[in-house]
């Protein structure tokens, strides 16, 4: 968690312990009450601390919120599964049934929108969920690029540019489907995703004869690799 006491302020160390009972009492408020209603007194009352705790730890509701919810993002995993493909596919899944959680929807719709008037909340929003998981697309990268799936990249400029592209691609696309479309982001449509950010729009067909993207053959895990075509 990377919340901190406003700078200036001495006291006694934090406790982990707290931190984790609050993190939790705010989920489970948000699960319960909705954003709208949840407040720190409640919180407090859940999470068996003095409502003094919270406002020690976080400025208000939103950060605290923030905060509560990056948690959540941080159980995200990238096992192996023997290709960029089934390892993207994996780990789009969890994030779709992290977002599918009540405390998960709530929350980030909430912060976001508050967001849009606010920009040292957009900054922690960004600090604590979006750099914290990207993460995630560099250990894929250093995986595929290790298989021969993906060229090694000597250029650390674009090589970030490109982390923060496929980021906003996946991340994008998985926030809109779920929380804005409202639809499942469902193994038939995740296998379309990842099909489109690892070929493009030619799909398959790309795929077949594309010969700059990774290995032998495209990124998908070499020359006989045949997606399956956008359903």
């Amino acid at each position: 968690m990377q919340s901190s006491t406003p700078a200036g302020r001495a006291g006694r160390p934090r406790s982990a312990a707290a931190d984790t009972a609050i993190l939790a009492a705010t989920r489970a408020a948000l699960v319960d009450l909705g954003w709208s209603k949840l407040t720190l007194g409640d919180v407090a009352t859940r999470a068996g601390v003095a409502k003094t705790t919270l406002y020690r730890r976080w400025a208000g509701k939103n950060e605290l919120v923030v905060d509560a919810v990056a948690e959540l993002f941080d159980e995200l995993e990238l096992p192996d599964r023997g290709s960029l493909a089934a390892d993207i596919e994996g780990v789009v899944l969890q994030f779709a049934a992290i977002l599918a959680r009540p405390e998960a929807r709530s929350g980030l719709m909430a912060v976001v929108a508050e967001s849009t008037r606010d920009d040292a909340l957009r900054e922690r929003i960004r600090t604590s969920i979006v750099e914290r998981q990207k993460r995630l697309v560099l250990e894929g990268r250093a995986r595929a690029q290790a298989r021969g799936e993906l060229p090694p990249e000597t250029d650390a400029a674009e090589a970030a540019r490109t982390a923060d592209l496929i980021f906003d691609v996946v991340a994008g696309a998985v926030v809109h489907r779920t929380l804005v479309s409202a639809r499942a982001a469902d193994e038939e449509w995740v296998r379309g995703l990842t099909q489109v950010l690892l070929w493009g729009l030619a799909g398959a067909d790309g795929a077949d004869g594309a010969d700059g993207g990774g290995g032998d053959g495209g990124p998908g895990g070499g020359a006989d690799a045949e997606p399956a075509a956008p359903r």
